[in-house]
This record gives structure tokens, C-alpha cells and sequence, in this order.
């Protein structure tokens, strides 16, 4: 008997669980980045934002995102009781990158390689050289 009401509790906590993570409503964002324009800006927030999502301070809030470098966007869906757009926002300044009107973080900046930097900055694509597609 111990051992049936045990089951029948445990799957009922399953089933909560499962129930909660459901009703967790999903947002999508579409944030623009002058200098998300190369294939390597993409790894570097690729990598960033997964570190960010498992354990970091976004904690699984990102469910997915796909980086559009012809655009310089990063299209991102998340859960919004987990975070807010700000959270993602400076989640990418402090990669190092611009999100839409804000800048990003000076010192992640600077360790950006040159391809990563904004135009003004003297980075970005080359003429004749296109990097948004890896070598």
C-alpha cells in the first residue's frame, strides 16, 4: 500500500511539474547588433549565450535563438517568467556586442576580435571578403 500511494505521488508531482513548465508562456524578440556580422560574432554569442542559458544568470530562460548575420539580428525565443528583454539584452553587452540602442559592455568589447567590431570602430566585413558564412 505504501508503495502504490508512493507511486500515485510521485506521478502526480511529475505531472505538476510538467503542467508548470507548460503554462510558462514563450516570447520571441528580434534584437538588432551592428556588429553581429561575421561567422565568428556568431560563434563568440553562440557560445556566450549557451554558457548564460545552462547555469548562468538567464538560467533556461532561452528556449532558442538563430542569428541572422546578413541583418545583424539574433532572433531569440524565451520564457518570460524566467526572464525579460532586458535580462537577454545584457546578456549580449556583456558578450560584447550592441543590443539594438545599447552598447555593449567596453571590456567584453575589446577582446572581440576585429571582424566583430562596429564599422565606426574600423571592423565589421571587409570589401570583397564576405564572413558570414565560415571558411
Amino acid at each position: 500500500m505504501k508503495k502504490l500511494l508512493f507511486v500515485v505521488g510521485f506521478i502526480f508531482s511529475v505531472t505538476l511539474a510538467n503542467a508548470q513548465v507548460m503554462s510558462a508562456k514563450a516570447q520571441t524578440v528580434v534584437i538588432k547588433s551592428a556588429n553581429l556580422r561575421c561567422w565568428q560574432c556568431s560563434e563568440l554569442l553562440d557560445k556566450y549565450l549557451t554558457r548564460e542559458n545552462k547555469g548562468g544568470f538567464l538560467d533556461n530562460a532561452l528556449l532558442e535563438w538563430k542569428i541572422n548575420l546578413l541583418k545583424g539580428e539574433i532572433k531569440i525565443k524565451f520564457l518570460l517568467d524566467r526572464a525579460n528583454i532586458d535580462d537577454i539584452k545584457v546578456a549580449i553587452n556583456n558578450a560584447g556586442f550592441d543590443a539594438d540602442n545599447e552598447k555593449a559592455e567596453p571590456d567584453a568589447y575589446k577582446k572581440l576580435p576585429s571582424a566583430c567590431k562596429r564599422e565606426e570602430d574600423g571592423g565589421g566585413p571587409k570589401k570583397g571578403v564576405p564572413c558570414h558564412v565560415k571558411p
